[in-house]
C-alpha cells in the first residue's frame, strides 16, 4: 500500500527536496542505478505557461539524487509530433540544468526502439533502472486529465504517437503503463493549465506530489481539478490491467501526507464548461493532441466562431468536406494547412 505525499511552496527547489526527503523514495533508490527523468517537455514553452515542467523541480530532483550518492542520472524526452525535443530542452532551461550539472539530455526521438506488447517504445525507457515521472498536472481537452499515465506518451515513437490517436488514446494509454514501470513519480502541481495541454491559462497552486504508484497518484489528481475516476477512461483501463490502485475518497485520505499546510491554496477545478463549449465547433476523428489542442486553443482566443464543424484528425485522410484543420484534411474545400497547424495560424484561419 502506498501513500501520496504533498509539498506546497513557493521555492520549488527546496520544496522538490522537501517531499522527496518527506517520502519513501530513499528506500526505493540505491546508489549504484542508472535512474532516469522523463518531464514533460510537450513543446517548447516556458513552465510558466502551464504547459511543461517546471526545471526547478527537476533540478531539486537531481540535488536530492546526488546527496543519495547516485552519478548516473538522465534526462529523457520526446516532445510531441511537430515539436522539436532539442528546441524544448533549450526553450524550457534544461541546457542550463546539463551544465551546471553534468547531466545528458536525450531527445527520445532518436532512440532505439523496442516492441513491447504491440507497440514501439523508446529502449531507455524500459532499460533503465529507475525511471522517475515528472509530469505536469494539468488538464487535456481529449483525455479531461494529463499527468503520470499520460506522460509517457512521450516515450514512444512518433508514429506510434499517431496510432494512439486513431485507437482513442485511453486504452492504449493503460497498456502503456503496462509495458514502462514507473518506480517513482513527482508531479509538477506549481501552475498547470486546467483547461488545455499546450498552456495559456496556467492556474497557480505551489503543490509537488510525489508517490510510487501512478493511477493512485492519477485517480488522486483527478479529483483535484473536478473529476471523478470513472469520467476519466484510462484510469479504468488501468484498475482493469492492474497498473496500481484507484484512490477513493473517505476511504484513502488517510494516505494523503501533507507538508506546510498553512501554504496550502485554494483548489481550482478544472473549466469543463469552456472546452465544452469549443467542442461543439469540432468534429474530430483519430485527431492527435497537438493538431485538436492547437484548434481548442484557436477557437477559445479567437472571436470568430465558424458557422459549421471544423473536422480535424486522421480519419479525414483521402476524405472531402467543407472545413478542415491540419493536413489530414488536405482534400476539403477550406482546410488551414500543418502537422500540426499552429493556433495563431487557425485564429488567422477563422
Amino acid at each position: 500500500m502506498t501513500n501520496i505525499w504533498v509539498n506546497y511552496s513557493r521555492d520549488i527547489i527546496q520544496g522538490t527536496q522537501e517531499i522527496l526527503a518527506a517520502s519513501n523514495l530513499k528506500e526505493l533508490v540505491k546508489p549504484q542505478m542508472k535512474v532516469s527523468i522523463k518531464p514533460n517537455l510537450v513543446l517548447a514553452k516556458a513552465a510558466s505557461s502551464g504547459a511543461t515542467t517546471h526545471p526547478e523541480i527537476v533540478e531539486g530532483i537531481i540535488r536530492y539524487l546526488k546527496e543519495l550518492g547516485i552519478r548516473d542520472i538522465e534526462i529523457i524526452e520526446s516532445s510531441w509530433i511537430g515539436d522539436d525535443t532539442r528546441r524544448a530542452y533549450r526553450v524550457c532551461g534544461y541546457e542550463d540544468l546539463r551544465k551546471k550539472y553534468g547531466v545528458p539530455l536525450f531527445d527520445l526521438k532518436e532512440d532505439e526502439l523496442v516492441v513491447i506488447d504491440g507497440m514501439e517504445i523508446c529502449r531507455k525507457a524500459v532499460e533503465t533502472d529507475f525511471l522517475i515521472n515528472v509530469p505536469v498536472l494539468k488538464a487535456h481537452c481529449q483525455t479531461s486529465l494529463t499527468c503520470c499515465m499520460k506522460n509517457l506518451k512521450g516515450c514512444i515513437s512518433d508514429r506510434e504517437k499517431r496510432r494512439f490517436h486513431t485507437q482513442g488514446l485511453h486504452r492504449p494509454i493503460a497498456a502503456l503503463n503496462k509495458a514502462i514501470k514507473t518506480h517513482f513519480s513527482v508531479i509538477d502541481g506549481i501552475c498547470g493549465d486546467l483547461s488545455f495541454e499546450e498552456g495559456g491559462s496556467p492556474v497557480e497552486r505551489n503543490m509537488i506530489l510525489v508517490g510510487s504508484d501512478p493511477l493512485f497518484l492519477d485517480s488522486y489528481c483527478a479529483q483535484l481539478i473536478g473529476y471523478q475516476s470513472d469520467e476519466i477512461d484510462y484510469l479504468t483501463y488501468g484498475d482493469q490491467l492492474g497498473i496500481g490502485e484507484l484512490f477513493e475518497s473517505g476511504r484513502d485520505d488517510s494516505r494523503i501526507i501533507e507538508l506546510n499546510q498553512e501554504k496550502k491554496p485554494k483548489i481550482s477545478k478544472a473549466d469543463r464548461s469552456t472546452v465544452r463549449h469549443i467542442a461543439k465547433y469540432i468534429e474530430e476523428d483519430q485527431a492527435c493532441s497537438a493538431c485538436y489542442s492547437a484548434l481548442v486553443y484557436a477557437l477559445y482566443n479567437s472571436r470568430h466562431k465558424p458557422t459549421e464543424k471544423i473536422r480535424v484528425g486522421q480519419g479525414f485522410i483521402g476524405k472531402r468536406g467543407e472545413l478542415g484543420c491540419g493536413n489530414c484534411t488536405s482534400k476539403f474545400k477550406k482546410f488551414i494547412p500543418g502537422c500540426p497547424p499552429k493556433a495563431v495560424d487557425i485564429v488567422e484561419f477563422l
